[in-house]
C-alpha cells in the first residue's frame, strides 16, 4: 500500500459515489447529498473514520447496492466535514489504499462490505521502468506547462515523488483530462508497469490536443491583431486626409453609387431598396465585411438594363430580310422557319403581344442553337446562351439570398447583364438534362420564368426587387421530351427539327461546312480543296451514322487538314477528295450497315425493328432463340417494363396463332425462349417494337429467315391488330441510314408518311402500310400455305389474311 494505516475494519462502511474516482495518496472534497451516504458520515465515530470509496457502474442509479458498484476501490480517511446551507455536507477525504469488495454485509442504513486489501503489484525497479517513471515525469511536465487548467506547482510536486506506484496515482488523480472509464481502469490496474504505460498514452493524447489548441489560439490572435492593425492604420489615413483637406474615398464611391441609382432608370421598387442600401453604406467602414456585401449588390443594381432595349423597335421588323437571314444560316427547316416567320409578323403587327416559348426538339447536330442565333439576328437583338445541362441548384435560376457568403444572382438575371438590353432572345439550352436533387428542383424554378403572366414580376432571390422578363425571348432545345416535367412542357410551343437525309446533308455540305472548314483552315474552296458528290455520299453512308451533322463536318475537318499539311509541306498542287482518297485518309469504313442488314437475318429468329432515340431514328435488331425446356420465357437486353409486355403479348399471339403457320401448339410446354435485344448496356422501353418481336418468334418456330433490308415498327394488341407509333420520320430516315430497302408500317401511321416525309425522303424505300400481324408476316417472311383452320378468323373479319398496301 501507499502509506501505512491501522487494520480494516471487518464490517467496512462504503460510500457509493458517482463519476468519481479516489486515487491513493490523493485528498479530494466530495459532496455528499443522498441520505443513505449521510447517514454513513454521521456513523463514523473515532479518530480514524475510515470507509470505502467505490465508483457506480452506473451514476443514474440513485440507490445503488453491492452489484451497482465496481470490485475495486479506496480505502479512504475523513479528515472533515463541512456542512452546507443546502443541507448537503462536503467531506475531506485522503485516499489511502486500493481495496476489493468480497461480499455485501448490509444495505440499510447504509452500504457495509468485508473487503480485502490490494497492495500494488511491484515490478522489479529496473531500467526500463525507471525510464518509463522519467516519461511519465517529463510528459505531465509539459502537459501542465501547456494547460490553462492546471498549476506550475505540480510540476515540481511530480519531479520530487521517488516511488512509481505513487507517482502514477498521483498523475491520475491530477489529470483533468481522463474520463470515468479510465480512471477507473488504472485504479483496477495493481501492475505499477502496465500503469504507467496506459498513463503515458493519456498524456501524450493530451499533449498533442494542447499543442493544436495553442496553434488555433495563437493564429486567432494573429488575426485579431491584424484586424486591430488595419483599423488603426486606416482610421490614421481618415486623420491625415481630414488635415490636407482630401475627399474620403468610401464617401466618393457612395456618391457615384447614387449618381447610378438616379440614372439606371429602375422601378420605383427597385429605387427605393437602393437608397435604403445607401444609407446602410454611407454609416459603414470599407474595412467591414457587410461593406463589400452592400457594395457588390448596388453594382448588380445599377449595371442591369432596367429600361434599355436593343434594334429600332418590333414594328420595324424587315420579315423579308429576316427570311433569307433564316434562309442562309440553315438549310431545309421549311414548317419551324414558316413557324418563326409567323411569329415575327405578328410582333411587327403587334409589337406589345406576349410570344411564346419556342422549344426546338431534336436529336444533336441538326442545328437547334444555331437557329436561335438566326432569330436574334433576323430581329436586330443580342443573343445570349445558357446551358441547362446537369444543372441541379433551384438557386442558379432564381440566385441566392444575399445572406450567403459569394452570393450572387441567377443565370436568368446574369444572362440580361450580359446582354445589357432588357429585350435579347435568351436561350436555354439542353432543358431536357435538368437534374434535381436536395438543393431543390430548377425546372420548378423556371415555370415563373417562363410563364408570361408571371414573368414581368419576375423576383430574383440576390435582388429581392421584381424585374421585367416579359420584353425576353426565350427559346429553349431538348434533345427529347420525356425528361422534361409535364407542366413546364405545357409552357413551350413545341417545334421538332428531325434528322436530315442523305441529300440534305450533301446540299449542307456544300452551303455552308466547306467553305466554313476551308475558312478555318485557311484554304480557298475549289483552288485548293475539293470534294467530289461521290466522296460527300461516301463519307455520309460509311464513316458517320447520325441524324444531324456534327460527326460529318468533323470527318470533313479532317480531310481539309490533311490538304493543310500538305500545303505547308511545299505541295501546292489541288487536293480533289474522292472516295478513294477518303479511303486512304480516314481508313477502312467506319459502318458497313447493307451488309449488315443482310447478314444478321439470314438465320431464322431475327427481326429488323426501328427505334427512335434522341440523337435520331435507328434499326434494331431483335434475336430469339429456342432450347429444350418448357414455359420459361427469358428476355434480356435492359429492357424497360412496357417492352417486357410488349414481348409477352408477343409470345401469347404466337400461342394463340400457332396452328396458322404450321407451329405446334404445344411448343411453349416443350421448349424454352428467349427474346435478346442487342446492345444490352443501352436501356430501351416502349411497345413500338411488338410487330417485330413476333415476326423474329415466328421466324424462329416456323424456320423462315426474315427478308433482307425489311425493317417494320408498330405496337400490336392481343387480337393482332398493329396500331400506330410515333416518330416515323425519324425511324424512317434511320432505316435508311441503315440501309433498308422495305419498311413495315402501321397503316394509321399513312397520313404521318405523307405529310411529314417528302418525295425525295422516300426514294430507294418502299413503305408498306398494314392493319393486322398476319399482313405484316406475310411481308416479312413470305406467304404461308398452311391452310387456317376454322374458327381463327382474322382480326378484320376476313378469311384470309391479305397483303398490306404499298407506297414506293
Amino acid at each position: 500500500m501507499n502509506k501505512p494505516f491501522g487494520p480494516i475494519p471487518e464490517d467496512l462502511a462504503i460510500l457509493a459515489v458517482r463519476d468519481t474516482v479516489l486515487f491513493p495518496g490523493a485528498v479530494m472534497p466530495l459532496p455528499v447529498g443522498r441520505e443513505s451516504s449521510l447517514a454513513l458520515l454521521n456513523s463514523l465515530e473515532g479518530p480514524e473514520k475510515l470507509l470505502g470509496v467505490v465508483c457506480q457502474l452506473d451514476p443514474r442509479v440513485e440507490a445503488p447496492v453491492g452489484t451497482d458498484l465496481h470490485n475495486v476501490g479506496t480505502l479512504a480517511k475523513v479528515h472533515k466535514m463541512v456542512r452546507m446551507p443546502n443541507g448537503n455536507v462536503v467531506a475531506f477525504l485522503e485516499g489511502l489504499g486500493r481495496i476489493r469488495l468480497l461480499e455485501n454485509t448490509g444495505l440499510k442504513p447504509f452500504l457495509r462490505a468485508r473487503v480485502e486489501e490490494q497492495p500494488d503489484l511491484e515490478d522489479q525497479r529496473d531500467a526500463e521502468l525507471t525510464a518509463m517513471e522519467r516519461n511519465v515525469q517529463e510528459l505531465f511536465r509539459d502537459v501542465v506547462a501547456r494547460s490553462p487548467q492546471l498549476s506550475d506547482d505540480l510540476q515540481a510536486e511530480a519531479m520530487n515523488i521517488d516511488s512509481p506506484s505513487r507517482l502514477a496515482d498521483f498523475v491520475a488523480s491530477t489529470l483533468p483530462s481522463l474520463n470515468t472509464m479510465v480512471r477507473q481502469e488504472l485504479l483496477e490496474t495493481f501492475s505499477v508497469r502496465k500503469r504507467l504505460e496506459t498513463l503515458a498514452n493519456e498524456l501524450s493524447k493530451e499533449r498533442e490536443v494542447l499543442e493544436l489548441r495553442s496553434k488555433i489560439h495563437e493564429q486567432v490572435q494573429e488575426q485579431v491583431n491584424q484586424s486591430q492593425r488595419e483599423f488603426l492604420l486606416r482610421e490614421q489615413i481618415k486623420a491625415i486626409q481630414k488635415e490636407l483637406g482630401e475627399a474620403d474615398d468610401s464617401q466618393s464611391e457612395v456618391e457615384e453609387l447614387r449618381k447610378k441609382v438616379e440614372e439606371s432608370g429602375m422601378s420605383a421598387e427597385a429605387k427605393k431598396e437602393c437608397e435604403r442600401e445607401l444609407k446602410r453604406l454611407g454609416k459603414m467602414t470599407p474595412a467591414s465585411a457587410e461593406y463589400m456585401v452592400s457594395r457588390t449588390y448596388l453594382e448588380w443594381m445599377t449595371a442591369l438594363p432596367w429600361n434599355k432595349v436593343s434594334g429600332p423597335g418590333e414594328e420595324h421588323i424587315d420579315i423579308a430580310k429576316a427570311q433569307a437571314i433564316l434562309d442562309e444560316d440553315h438549310f431545309d427547316l421549311t414548317k419551324v422557319k414558316q413557324r418563326l416567320l409567323d411569329y415575327l409578323a405578328v410582333k411587327k403587327l403587334q409589337p406589345g403581344m406576349k410570344g411564346p416559348i419556342l422549344c426546338f426538339v431534336g436529336p444533336p447536330g441538326v442545328g437547334k442553337t444555331s437557329l436561335g442565333k438566326s432569330i436574334a439576328r433576323a430581329m436586330g437583338r443580342k443573343f445570349v446562351r445558357i446551358s441547362l445541362g446537369g444543372m441541379h441548384d433551384e438557386a442558379e435560376i432564381r440566385g441566392h439570398r444575399r445572406t450567403y457568403i459569394g452570393a450572387l444572382p441567377g443565370q436568368i438575371i446574369q444572362g440580361i447583364r450580359r446582354a445589357e438590353t432588357m429585350d435579347p432572345v435568351l436561350m436555354l439550352d439542353e432543358v431536357d438534362k435538368l437534374g434535381r436533387d436536395f438543393r431543390g428542383d430548377p425546372a420548378a424554378a423556371l415555370m415563373e420564368v417562363l410563364d408570361p403572366e408571371q414573368n414581368s414580376t419576375f423576383r430574383d432571390h440576390y435582388l429581392d426587387v421584381p424585374f421585367d422578363l416579359s420584353k425576353v425571348i426565350f427559346v429553349m432545345t431538348a434533345n427529347w421530351l420525356d425528361p422534361i416535367p409535364e407542366p413546364l412542357r405545357d409552357r413551350m410551343e413545341i417545334l421538332e427539327l428531325p434528322g436530315y437525309t442523305e441529300d440534305e446533308k450533301v446540299e449542307i455540305a456544300k452551303k455552308f461546312l466547306l467553305p466554313r472548314q476551308a475558312k478555318e483552315h485557311g484554304l480557298t474552296l475549289g483552288e485548293q480543296v475539293a470534294f467530289t458528290d461521290e466522296a460527300l455520299h461516301e463519307l455520309i453512308h460509311h464513316y458517320t451514322r447520325e441524324a444531324g451533322v456534327r460527326n460529318f463536318e468533323r470527318e470533313i475537318a479532317t480531310l481539309v487538314r490533311k490538304q493543310a499539311r500538305r500545303m505547308a509541306e511545299g505541295q501546292t498542287d489541288k487536293l480533289v477528295v474522292t472516295p478513294e482518297v477518303l479511303h486512304e485518309v480516314l481508313g477502312v469504313p467506319k459502318f458497313r450497315l447493307e451488309k449488315e442488314a443482310e447478314e444478321r437475318v439470314k438465320k431464322p429468329g431475327v427481326s429488323v425493328g426501328l427505334v427512335w432515340t434522341p440523337v435520331g431514328g435507328d434499326i434494331v435488331f431483335i434475336e430469339a432463340s429456342k432450347m429444350r425446356g418448357g414455359k420459361q420465357f427469358t428476355m434480356t437486353g435492359h429492357l424497360g417494363e412496357v417492352m417486357q409486355e410488349s414481348m409477352r403479348a408477343a409470345l401469347t399471339w404466337v400461342r394463340a396463332n400457332s396452328s396458322r403457320y404450321g407451329i405446334d401448339p404445344d411448343f411453349f410446354r416443350k421448349l424454352d425462349i428467349h427474346i435478346h435485344v442487342p446492345s444490352g448496356a443501352i436501356p430501351k422501353d416502349g411497345p413500338s417494337a411488338g410487330i417485330a418481336m413476333v415476326t423474329a418468334l415466328v421466324s424462329l418456330l416456323t424456320g423462315r429467315p426474315m427478308r433482307p433490308r425489311v425493317a417494320m415498327t408498330g405496337e400490336i394488341s392481343l387480337s393482332g391488330v398493329v396500331l400506330p407509333i410515333g416518330g416515323v420520320k425519324e425511324k424512317v430516315l434511320g432505316a435508311k441510314r441503315g440501309g433498308i430497302r422495305e419498311i413495315i408500317l402501321p397503316s394509321e401511321n399513312e397520313p404521318n408518311v405523307k405529310e411529314d416525309l417528302q418525295s425525295e425522303m422516300l426514294a430507294d424505300v418502299q413503305i408498306h402500310f398494314v392493319r393486322t400481324i398476319e399482313q405484316a408476316l406475310e411481308i416479312a417472311l413470305g406467304k404461308f400455305d398452311v391452310p387456317i383452320h376454322p374458327g381463327t378468323p382474322s382480326p378484320l373479319g376476313e378469311e384470309h389474311p391479305i397483303a398490306g398496301s404499298a407506297l414506293h
